[in-house]
């Protein structure tokens, strides 16, 4: 069974994590055998490894990672892959994929060009 992750930084403020979950029940409704948890690198739970975790006991054994970044700034590039490096050791039998981060997607860049120039 395959798994998502909805990776994000974390913030104080409790609001930040709504829009996480709308993308979240986004991603249920589209695949909904699929479990899809949020993780965070800091300042907002659950912690990736705790989602991590989560799939495990679940039984996945494919882990998308899904960063819900513009850009691959130093979170992704260097945060990341040491935190996965350190799941892999805890969870061996599970494969993990870190997708590109979503400000990168042209469909996504396209959404908001077009919320940009709304009204203009």
């Amino acid at each position: 069974m395959n798994g998502i992750i909805l990776f994000g930084h974390g913030a104080r403020n409790a609001e930040y994590v709504e829009p996480f979950r709308r993308i979240q029940a986004a991603v249920a409704r589209l695949l909904p055998t699929t479990p899809v948890e949020l993780g965070f690198l800091e300042l907002t739970e659950p912690a990736l490894e705790a989602s991590i975790a989560s799939l495990a006991m679940k039984g996945v054994k494919k882990i998308r990672i899904v960063p819900i970044f513009f850009a691959p700034g130093r979170h992704v590039l260097k945060d990341l892959p040491l935190l996965l490096g350190n799941a892999m050791d805890r969870h061996a039998g599970i494969e993990f994929e870190i997708a590109e981060c979503v400000g990168m997607v042209d469909e996504v860049i396209e959404a908001m060009a077009r919320h940009a120039v709304r009204g203009a």
